[in-house]
């Protein structure tokens, strides 16, 4: 069975989550630097191969009024990128509230705040992709 990557992007790190095969549940992975050049692309590349990667879930940060801002741009520039080294299908998700809801499980989970701040970007990828499982699992595929 193949897996679902979520990617949370944002302007210094991403956020990278994995499903399990059976697309039912979602987990943080890890954090990927986001600097120019190949490397963050050529890593989600090695993520996609070794973990049978389907389809690529990413975070799309609309404003809270559902417009899209400055953010939204730079998560476009980066799929851009994205898009040279792999042909997966890419589907955006709005991730309104993704963060805080990661912390709010983060805080739930008594992590230290250093903790918490390690693994926030990843933790949103997981809050980001399990939303995505849910609604696939109700029949209503974005």
């Amino acid at each position: 069975m193949s897996s679902y990557l979520a990617l949370d992007v944002g302007d210094e790190r991403i956020g990278v989550a994995l499903s399990d095969a059976n697309g039912t549940l979602a987990r943080p992975l890890e954090i990927i630097l986001r600097s120019r050049g190949s490397s963050s692309f050529l890593r989600i590349c090695k993520i996609i191969n070794q973990y049978q990667v389907e389809r690529i879930i990413v975070g799309w940060p609309l404003l809270l009024d559902g417009s899209e801002g400055k953010q939204t741009l730079s998560v476009s520039a980066y799929l851009r990128g994205l898009k040279t080294y792999t042909e997966l299908p890419i589907v955006l998700w709005d991730e309104r509230l993704s963060t805080r809801e990661a912390d709010d499980i983060m805080q739930a989970n008594d992590l230290s705040k250093h903790a918490q701040k390690r693994r926030r970007d990843a933790v949103a990828a997981a809050v980001i992709l399990q939303q995505y499982l849910d609604q696939l699992a109700e029949g209503t595929e974005a």
